[in-house]
């Protein structure tokens, strides 16, 4: 279908952001899903600092690529999340960090994800891909027990905090694209149609698809698809592998990525559980024609090498609809 082939840089921000343009281009890529951490896209700069955008996309045209998304993931993440701790010192900016104080890192991230959205806009880019991080994702074990009501605050907080950054978004023309993840307010099928209903299924707000989230915990990635079909702001390819022998855990066992106990890990595309082909062709059904971004994160494989497979892999299965049914050849016209 020709959709534009782009690599999220989340996973290469410890590189210069020319270095991963010129891998990128290099590859094949035709664009970049651009990540707001390490230099590759820093929004503060951004909006108070002459040229700063001029600048990248000079870069970007230097390497003969485009961006279609830009990725605020981290800084999304604590907008709800409880607890506020040391997880979230780790991957947030200084400035978004400050003391610490759990409400104020709320308020600081939600302040950065509106300035992502007047960002984008004046890039040119008119979806932000993020999460939203959850009030109540530690209680998805419901022990001790959770009572609805508490469930219901949480989709409530939600609303609450990411209601007026969608306003901004609307007032830019921006749209955010939440991923569906486990520790996000939406990680299947039904916390998805619950985080629409507590916003009112206002347009602002839609879906990343990502499938190697669903793999694992055996949903059907392509049924996801259809049913939300007109929520499907943005797709990231990245794949995941199950290992449920019966000792193997689908919780993880708190051990690191590539670790062989693991239930399941995630690997570069081609290599996993995801039915690549149906969700193109799912895709095609539901009229997607946005960019294809490679995710690439695969703990037991070379990333310069996992990028370009993925990306040459991905590339066979994204061919055109036909342009009227096979049977019609059968037909005697009379």
């Amino acid at each position: 279908m020709s959709r534009p082939f782009t690599l999220f840089t989340g996973q290469w921000a410890d590189l210069p952001f020319e270095e991963v343009c010129r891998l990128a281009s290099s590859w094949g890529y035709d664009g970049l899903e651009i990540a707001t951490w390490g230099d590759h896209f820093e929004v503060d700069r951004a909006l108070s600092e002459d040229g700063y955008l001029a600048g990248r996309r000079e870069m970007l045209k230097k390497y003969g690529l485009a961006c279609w998304a830009i990725s605020c993931h981290l800084v999304g993440q604590a907008v709800c999340d409880h607890p506020i701790d040391e997880r979230h010192q780790g991957i947030l900016p200084a400035r978004i960090w400050g003391d610490g104080s759990p409400e104020g890192v709320r308020q600081r991230a939600a302040a950065e994800v509106k300035d992502t959205a007047r960002a984008a806009a004046e890039f040119g880019v008119e979806t932000v891909i993020g999460f939203t991080g959850s009030s109540i994702w530690h209680t998805v074990a419901m022990f001790p027990p959770v009572p609805e009501s508490m469930i219901a605050r949480g989709y409530a907080d939600f609303a609450e905090r990411w209601n007026p950054i969608l306003d901004v978004f609307d007032a830019q023309g921006v749209r955010f694209a939440h991923e569906v993840h486990p520790s996000e307010i939406a990680y299947d099928f039904w916390t998805a149609h619950r985080a629409l209903e507590a916003v009112g299924h206002r347009s602002a707000f839609g879906l990343n698809f990502d499938p190697s989230h669903f793999v694992w915990q055996d949903l059907d990635p392509v049924a996801f698809l259809g049913e939300f079909a007109d929520r499907i702001y943005h797709v990231d390819c990245k794949e995941a592998r199950k290992r449920l022998d019966g000792r193997n855990g689908r919780l993880g066992s708190h051990l690191p990525w590539g670790d062989p106990r693991r239930g399941w890990d995630f690997v570069s595309a081609g290599r996993g559980n995801v039915p690549w082909e149906d969700v193109f062709r799912m895709l095609n059904s539901i009229g997607y024609d946005g960019p294809i971004s490679v995710e690439w994160e695969d703990a037991g494989m070379d990333r310069l090498a996992g990028a370009p497979q993925a990306l040459a892999y991905l590339r066979q299965f994204d061919f055109d609809p036909p342009s009227a049914s096979f049977d019609a050849a059968f037909s005697s016209g009379g």
